[in-house]
Parts: structure tokens; sequence; C-alpha cells
């Protein structure tokens, strides 16, 4: 265990993530002096951070059984941009760089969104070289990963600027029952082989929701309807249709410029549902893999084939889907760059039109983490060659990255790419990383987001367990009117 000592309460996240980046098979913890009551592992680093009374100056000593071993200062300035926690997250990386060896393809950014800092300075109407340059030297991110966010802002900019997102808004609605639970996975999810009896009741809840959200949002324009899970597909032909109506009578969606449901796993689609998707005007769905190799599927406790999701992709075709995505994930247990490349040679035959690579994160709310630590897994580590091959993959196939994200706990602190062929882009995904519109998100355990002048952002959540959402729907619904309160 990696142990931080502070006498102040601050910038506690940050310092734990970056940490954490350097050493991602160590458990950090972060206490200030009257909490501290754990002690650094034998060989393993610990910290001391003390601030100044004035609060403008961070002294950190790096130490390792009892020995130190480096000690670095970060003061703060009369330069806004140069305060104390930028400075502190600049010396604190420096520092564990030239200690480790080791450097992060996304320098010290601790946040999930690093689009927003180019799409910002652009908004500012800065030069792609001033861009490039701040990304590298303030934030210490490689020239690679500067310019791929600056290529992702442009692209998601081009989009923003064709919606007239403050004035409108989004929808999402969470579909929380999957086949099985995936061993990496952390959303809210049920099996459905347990709850198919619940399903109707869960169905009623969401439509209590629908209405109150329609009538509340009446005077304002549907820009994008994103359904999502756990697995859609899990739902009957009868429910999906029963849902899909419900939205088409509640809402205007002749405004809607997008309209997904993560059909997602391959063994719960249908012709049926497919049929029903079609016909109530959806065009955009998931068919994902996550890999084409039937060993990890096993593994990770997908209860399907590869074959499966060959079949699954070419049935949408045939129905009619000409914008169909794919997700694979990068890092998976006992996969390394030639499964990577067999995978994506796999997806090219299927050409989707849009493909979102992940990088695998331990979560905590997943099996993953106990399942590693039962095997005795020492690294599982996604590499530059592997996210190199799926990008190579993607440009093959002639998409193009229009979006990213991050997440904590990433293997080799890489990050989630959207690729898109032109005019596929998926439109929520970029309002939700941009944080620029209200996002309304009905069902068990989503939040919704209310966006306010000047970036503030304020959200609420609905309950994730499924008995309680349905019981406690109308408080659901007045924590909306609470948020969306004029």
């Amino acid at each position: 265990m990696i142990t931080v000592t502070l006498n102040q309460d601050l910038y506690a996240y940050d310092i734990h993530s970056l940490i954490k980046a350097f050493y991602p098979e160590c458990d950090v913890k972060v206490f200030t002096l009257s909490e501290k009551d754990l002690q650094p592992g034998e060989g393993e680093p610990s910290f001391t951070g003390t601030f100044s009374e004035d609060l403008q100056e961070l002294s950190m000593t790096l130490s390792v059984d009892g020995a130190e071993k480096a000690t670095m200062v970060a003061r703060a300035s009369e330069n806004e941009e140069h305060n104390l926690k930028n400075s502190m997250k600049q010396h604190l990386y420096t520092m564990l760089s030239e200690f480790t060896g080791t450097v992060l393809p996304w320098g010290n950014l601790t946040g999930i969104r690093p689009t927003k800092i180019p799409m910002n300075l652009l908004e500012e109407g800065k030069e792609d070289a001033f861009i490039l340059e701040r990304m590298e030297k303030f934030y210490q991110t490689s020239p690679e990963k500067a310019k791929l966010a600056l290529e992702i802002a442009k692209r998601e900019k081009k989009v923003l600027d064709s919606l007239n997102y403050e004035k409108g808004y989004s929808l999402y609605i969470g579909i929380p029952f999957c086949p099985t639970t995936c061993l990496y996975c952390s959303f809210t999810s049920y099996p459905i082989g347990r709850w198919k009896d619940q399903v109707d009741a869960y169905l009623d809840a969401l439509e209590k929701e629908i209405d109150y959200t329609a009538e509340a949002m009446k005077d304002r324009v549907l820009d994008s309807v994103y359904i999502g899970g756990g697995t859609p597909s899990t739902l009957s032909p009868q429910q999906m249709e029963r849902l899909l109506h419900k939205l088409q009578e509640s809402f205007d969606l002749s405004t809607a410029r997008e309209f997904t449901v993560e059909a997602g796993r391959p063994d719960s689609i249908t012709r049926d549902k497919l049929q029903v998707l079609h016909d109530c005007h959806v065009e955009r769905i998931s068919v994902n893999p996550q890999t084409m190799k039937d060993e990890t599927l096993k593994l990770i406790g997908r209860h399907h084939t590869v074959q499966q999701t060959v079949d699954a992709f070419h049935l949408a075709r045939e129905i009619g889907f000409d914008h169909i995505n794919m997700d694979i994930i990068l890092g998976l247990p006992g996969e390394g760059p030639e499964d990577v490349a067999y995978t994506i040679e796999e997806i090219k035959k299927l050409r989707p039109d849009s493909l979102t690579v992940h990088s695998l994160a331990i979560k905590r709310g997943s099996k993953l983490k106990d399942w590693i630590e039962s095997h005795d897994i020492k690294t599982l580590e996604n590499t530059d060659e592997t996210m190199a091959i799926a990008a190579r993959g993607a440009e093959d196939m002639g998409l193009v990255p229009y979006y990213l994200y991050r997440q904590k706990n990433m293997r080799g602190n890489f990050e989630n790419v959207g690729y898109a062929a032109p005019g596929k882009e998926g439109i929520y995904n970029i309002l939700i990383m941009e944080e620029v519109q209200d996002i309304i998100a009905l069902g068990a355990g989503s939040i919704s987001k209310r966006i306010f002048p000047a970036g503030r952002i304020e959200r609420c959540e609905n309950v994730k367990e499924v008995a309680q959402y349905m019981e406690r729907i109308d408080e659901m619904i007045e924590r909306k009117k609470a948020l969306f309160a004029l």
C-alpha cells in the first residue's frame, strides 16, 4: 500500500489520481495527519505533503522504507493558471516521472474530459500551435495525445456548432438488465433471468418519468435520444415496442438529430427486436463484441460467441440499419497485441460505421479486481502498440476519432476513443462529454445534468436498485422537478 499524509485536506483527488497512474497495481491511500492509521507496504513509496499556512506553497517528500528519495516544492503565482493546484500537479508529475522512469501519455491530467482544454482554447480563438504547446508544456502530455485531443475537439466543435444545444436537451433512458454481468462491468445491471417478471413494472415506473419529462420539456427542442443500460435488447420485442411507442407519443422526435439504442450483447439480439427498432425509426444501434476471441468472451462472462456477433451484425444490415457502432476493449485478461490485431481484422470484414475503442479500467464495483487478485495476475496492461493497432484499423475503415474520454484506473493511463465515418458521429456522446447541454436521464441508476450559464453543472441521481426505483418513482420525479425548476 502507498500512503500519502497531508497536513491539510486539499487536492487529495488529484494527488491520488497521479500517484495511482504511476503505480496502477498498488492501493493508494491519502490521509490528513489526524486520520492516518495505515503504514506503507515494505519497499513501497510513501509521501508526506506540507502546505504552508497561507496555502501558497506545498512541499512533498517521497520516501521508501523511511529513507527520503525525492522532494518537490510547488508554489502559486499571481498568474491564475499557475495556482497552487496546477503547480502541484506539474511538480508531482515531474518527481514521479523521474523517480519511476515512466512517462504518462496524458501527463499530469487527471480529469476524464481532456478535450475540454483544447475546446475552450478554440472557443477563445487560439491557434493550433498555441494549443499544442499548452497541452505539452503546461499539462505535460505527449505530442501524440495533444494532437489527438485537438483533432477531436475540432470535430466536436463542428458538430456542436450545428446544434442549438443551449435551448435544446437530450434524453437518456436506462434499461438496467443484462443477460449476465461481465467481469469488468460496474454499471447498474441486473440479470434478466431473475428480473424478467419485473420488467413490465419497471416500464410502468419509467413511463411515469417519461410523462413528467415530456410535460416539463414541452417548450424545448429534443436533440438526441439514447437508450442504454445494461442491455436494452434484453427487453422482449413487445416490451421494446411499448417503450418506443410511448416515446413517440410523448415527445416530438422529429427534431431529434439522433436516436440511438445500444442493442449491445449479441446473445440478446433477435430479428424481431431489430425489426421493432427499425420500424420505430431508431437509426443508430450498437452491436458490441468487446473482443473477437471466443476464449476471452468466455473468460469475461459474456455468454455469446464471435459467430453470434457476426450474425447479429449482418442481420442488422439486412433489416436496414446503416449506422451500426461496435465496441471493443483493449487490455482484457490474456490478450496481447496479436489478439487485438486479430479482433481488428475481423471487425474490418464487417465495416461498422463507428467503432469505440475502450481501454480496460479496473473499477471498484466490478468483479475484475477480485478476479485479478484470486488468479494472482501481476500485470494487466494496455500498451502504445495495441492502441496504435486499433487506431490503424479504424483508419483503414475510413473512421476518424471524434470523441474521447478517460476513466479512473485505466490500463496504461490511456483513453477511450470513438471513431466514426464522416457524418456518423454519435451526437449524444459528444454532448455528454463536452457538458454543454442539459441531459434528462430516466431509469434506475441514471444521472441527470443541468448546465447553467458560465458552465456551472448540477446533477440529480436516480437510485440504482431497481425495486427501490419502482417504489420511489415519485421521489425520483420530485428530484428532477427541483433540479430543473426555473
